[in-house]
């Protein structure tokens, strides 16, 4: 693939840093992403399920904080380390989560590539909406070895995202349901709008693709929580 006409790191930090309140909305701020909230519910009952005891949290391009504010719901007074791209974003999330946990909170802007993880640090890590800005294959599989790495043994990682598929045919049947979806949101503009933002920034990668890789790192098991057209939940155990 050529990546060379996608967005830069900087473009896009400063398309997120101008979108702060849309993403401290689900119910408003995700409608581009059919069952966003059913997805959040998923991973974040799949991490209480599978770590019902854990104490340290990593939400990796966190945005305004909502997969980590689900999580307290479930297992209160975590220890949250939240990482984003855009330092607005972690703002609006460290307001929103200040006194949400009698845990530490950690707010980290950088771009995931560059995060600094020690090795056995985290119970639980969760990744929405943020993988598809990788790009090259060693990029990703460099990614998902780190989170392995940065995992406590049993501890969990869980991914909700954009997603291609593997036959190009089936593919185009979901591209093509994704935009009818879009114009029935908001009319032909807004399919427009949201396609043009996925064509200049994204690169994401299949299910298959990803399931795969989380097997070659290193994880024993591997769960697809939910899957709809271009879009899936799913995750795995260390």
């Amino acid at each position: 693939m050529d990546f060379r006409h996608k967005s830069s790191i900087e473009e896009i930090r400063k398309r997120f840093d101008k979108d702060v309140e849309r993403f401290s909305n689900l119910d408003t701020g995700q409608l581009t992403v059919p069952d966003a909230a059913l997805m959040m519910e998923l991973c974040t009952d799949a991490a209480k399920y599978a770590n019902p005891g854990a104490r340290e949290l990593l939400d990796i391009g966190c945005g305004a904080g909502n997969y980590t504010l689900k999580m307290l719901s479930k297992i209160p007074n975590l220890n949250c380390t939240l990482n984003d791209l855009s330092q607005p974003m972690l703002d609006k999330a460290g307001e929103r989560l200040a006194d949400q946990t009698k845990g530490t909170l950690t707010l980290i802007q950088e771009d995931m590539r560059l995060l600094e993880l020690r090795d056995n640090q985290f119970d639980i890590v969760f990744a929405a909406a943020v993988l598809h800005h990788l790009r090259e294959d060693g990029e990703w599989e460099g990614f998902f070895r780190k989170i392995y790495r940065a995992l406590k043994p049993g501890g969990s990682f869980w991914i909700s995202d954009l997603v291609e598929h593997d036959v190009p045919a089936i593919n185009r049947l979901f591209v093509h349901r994704y935009s009818a979806y879009l114009e029935g949101l908001g009319g032909p503009s807004h399919r427009d709008k949201v396609w043009k933002y996925i064509r200049e920034e994204d690169s994401p990668r299949s299910l298959s693709f990803q399931v795969d890789l989380l097997r070659k790192v290193g994880f024993s098991a591997v769960e697809v929580l939910h899957k709809n057209g271009l879009f899936a939940a799913f995750g795995a155990v260390r």
